[in-house]
C-alpha cells in the first residue's frame, strides 16, 4: 500500500523505514562527534550529499558528474580524516554489544590475546600512596591501567621497564628531573610495564581550560580504550581518575583505592564529571 503525500510523492512502508534508519544513523554519528572538531567536516559532507541529490533531481549532468567524482574520491579522504572517530565508534559499538566474560575469554584463547591482569590490594596501596606523595609535592603524573584492550601500540612509544609496582619507583620515575618523567606510565597487573609513553590527545572542546595536556591525554586514551587513568596535576596537586572520557576528582586516597579495587574486581562505580 502506498502512502500519498501532497498528492505527488508516493512512499511505501519500506521507504519510510529506510528514511528513519538513515536519520537514526545521522543522529548517532552527530551525537558521538558533537564535541570534536570533526563536526564541521561532518556537516560539510551532509551538505555536499544534499547538493548531489538536488543536482541529480534537476538533471544537471555536468554538476552531477563533478560532485559524483568529488564524493568518490572524498570517501577515502574521509576515512583518513575521521580515523580517530571511526576507531572510537567501533570501540563503543563493540563495548555496547555486551559480550559476556566467558565468551570474551574464549575469543582471547582462540586469537591468542592477553586478558586483563588483576591488580592486588598491595599494588593498589602502593599506587595510592605514591599519588598521595606526588599530590603533596605537586609532582605531575600520568598512569594508565589497561584492562582487556591491548595497548602495545602505546607501550611501544615509551621505554619498557617491567618492574614490580612500588611507590618509590613511581615517584622516582615522575620526579621532574628524571629522564622518564615526561609521558605516561603503563601499569598492568602487578607490574610497571613502561614509562615515557605517548598518549592520544582528545579533540573534545568541552574540557575546562584549567586542565592541561596530561588531562587531555588521559581523556583521549580512555575514549579509545577500556583503560582507566590516574592524573596528578603539576600545578595544583589535584588527583583525578579518568574512565570512559569522564574525570572524577579524588578528594582522598581511600576514594582512589575504592575506584581501583572496583576497576580490577569488575565492580561498578558512579563517575562524576568534573
Amino acid at each position: 500500500m502506498l502512502l500519498s503525500l501532497f498528492g505527488f510523492l508516493n512512499l511505501s512502508l519500506i521507504d519510510m523505514l529506510d528514511i528513519l534508519l538513515v536519520a537514526l544513523i545521522i543522529f548517532v554519528v552527530f551525537r558521538w562527534i558533537r564535541h570534536s572538531s570533526a563536526l564541521n567536516i561532518f556537516l560539510a559532507v551532509i551538505l555536499i550529499y544534499v547538493m548531489v541529490v538536488i543536482v541529480d533531481a534537476l538533471g544537471m549532468k555536468l554538476m552531477s558528474a563533478l560532485l559524483g567524482t568529488f564524493v568518490d574520491v572524498g570517501v577515502i579522504a574521509l576515512i583518513v580524516i575521521f580515523q580517530p572517530e571511526i576507531r572510537h565508534f567501533l570501540y563503543r559499538f563493540g563495548s555496547e554489544a555486551k559480550i559476556s566474560t566467558k565468551s570474551r575469554q574464549i575469543l582471547d584463547r582462540i586469537l591468542g590475546a592477553r586478558s586483563g591482569a588483576k591488580m592486588g590490594s598491595a599494588a593498589v596501596d602502593e599506587v595510592a600512596e605514591a599519588c598521595r606523595a606526588m599530590s603533596d609535592s605537586k609532582t605531575g603524573a600520568l598512569m594508565v591501567f589497561p584492562h582487556s584492550d591491548n595497548l602495545d601500540y602505546i607501550i611501544e612509544t615509551g621505554d619498557r621497564i617491567d618492574a614490580t609496582i612500588s611507590r618509590r619507583l613511581i615517584m622516582n620515575i615522575f620526579f621532574k628531573n628524571s629522564p622518564l618523567h615526561d609521558g605516561a606510565m603503563v601499569l598492568r597487573g602487578e607490574r610497571i610495564v613502561a614509562a615515557r609513553c605517548t598518549l592520544p590527545i582528545t579533540e573534545r572542546s568541552d574540557i575546562p581550560a584549567h586542565f592541561g595536556m596530561r588531562h587531555k591525554a588521559a581523556v583521549g586514551i580512555s575514549e579509545q580504550s577500556d583503560a582507566d587513568v590516574i592524573v596528578v596535576s603539576e600545578e595544583t596537586g589535584n588527583v583525578s581518575f579518568v574512565r570512559n572520557g569522564k574525570l572524577t576528582h579524588i578528594s582522598n586516597m581511600n576514594e582512589l583505592k575504592l575506584l581501583l579495587d572496583a576497576a580490577f574486581s569488575g565492580g561498578e562505580q558512579t563517575d562524576k564529571k568534573e
